[in-house]
């Protein structure tokens, strides 16, 4: 039995053993996968006394309450949101899944879910103190799946849980913060989108020879201007000549397998390739990227938040600015705005858009 089966046979226990009770009229229960409340009829609300309550009476009721447990075990209902983060146009920008889940399930359950839903991410969302609910809670723990692994870090899909909650779960908190592998993340809403408070990643400066057919895998013949490497999150950062027009990165034409077959030291985990923008050009962006990280089940990653705590770092001391436009010009392209803090930390804002909504229904002991 799992982990949610058990605690949710715990639950249907205390509630027979209430109904039970001759005292009992109206007992008020929480369905433990959905959080919804409904009022279930005990001995006294049914008519009886507690000396009329007979043995086939409870032999009855023992058998309605296994029964509903049993239900509720094949017929699990999960909340789950796909919204496409930092856009504010349905199909642009990165999508991810998010489920906002009342109990933890195990670890391979997430997995299976992640790999199900086959985006870049699948957030879970936990609430941290059992009294507090998706709408007067302020912090919770979150955790991020790729469609093969679990990931320390992800932008886009914190930014879509915090909408989740802000907007679908009413939570009435003008900040919300995520417990992560990479520490506390706050989340503040800020116009029609929201500002996400993230660590910076300031990446050190490689000799290309070092990563010779990894960097001839990404741009090709295409000349380079330097190469960095964020140790602490495995990315290597490749950028561009100046004399490139931004249509040589939107355009470039990467092989995502032969990007894994060219690196396999474990040093790297995802690719970024940026350049700056040519000063006439009038998008009014400060620079472009795309971030490819097929170590990690990602092909190509729409609009990463987590390869923009790398890009705001370098960037940032490159141009002389704190506050910067980025563009990720991935097919689906994508906008983020930056502010690199002095206290070594990244703003990182975006706007997010709803496409799904509904309910993954599993067997909590598959």
């Amino acid at each position: 039995m799992g982990l949610y089966s058990r605690q949710l046979q715990t639950h249907f226990e205390h509630v027979t053993k209430s109904l039970y009770n001759p005292a009992a009229e109206n007992i008020k229960v929480e369905n433990p996968s959905t959080s919804e409340e409904v009022t279930l009829r005990g001995v006294k609300g049914l008519g009886h006394t507690g000396s009329k309550f007979h043995r086939q009476q409870r032999v009855n009721c023992d058998s309605l309450f296994q029964a509903i447990f049993s239900f509720c075990l094949i017929m699990m209902e999960i909340p789950v949101f796909t919204l496409d983060a930092f856009t504010n146009l349905r199909f642009k920008g990165n999508p991810a899944a998010v489920c906002p889940l009342m109990h933890e399930l195990s670890d391979d359950l997430y997995q299976r879910i992640a790999a199900e839903m086959n985006l870049a991410e699948t957030a879970f969302i936990t609430r941290i103190n059992p009294s507090d609910n998706f709408t007067t809670g302020s912090r919770f723990r979150l955790r991020w799946f790729t469609p093969t692994t679990e990931v320390n870090l992800c932008g886009h899909a914190t930014l879509a849980s915090a909408a989740v909650l802000f907007k679908y779960k009413k939570n009435v908190n003008p900040k919300l913060v995520f417990e992560t592998r990479s520490g506390d993340l706050a989340v503040a809403q800020q116009g029609d989108g929201y500002i996400m408070d993230f660590p910076l990643n300031p990446p050190t400066q490689q000799d290309a020879n070092e990563f010779r057919d990894l960097i001839k895998t990404a741009v090709g013949n295409h000349p380079i201007q330097g190469v960095y490497l964020s140790a602490n999150t495995k990315k290597l950062m490749v950028r561009l000549a100046d004399s490139h027009d931004s249509s040589v990165l939107s355009t470039l034409k990467v092989d995502p397998v032969a990007l894994q077959r060219s690196e396999t030291s474990g040093r790297v985990k995802g690719i970024i390739i940026t350049m700056k923008e040519s000063p006439d050009c009038q998008k009014g962006y400060d620079f472009y990227s795309r971030y490819f990280a097929p170590w990690n089940g990602i092909p190509e990653d729409p609009v990463t938040g987590s390869a923009h705590t790398v890009l705001g770092s370098y960037w940032s001391k490159e141009l002389g600015k704190k506050k910067m436009l980025a563009y990720q010009c991935s097919s689906r392209g994508g906008e983020l705005e930056l502010e690199v803090r002095d206290d070594g930390r990244i703003n990182i804002a975006g706007q997010t858009v709803t496409v799904l909504q509904g309910t993954i229904t599993i067997a909590t002991d598959q």
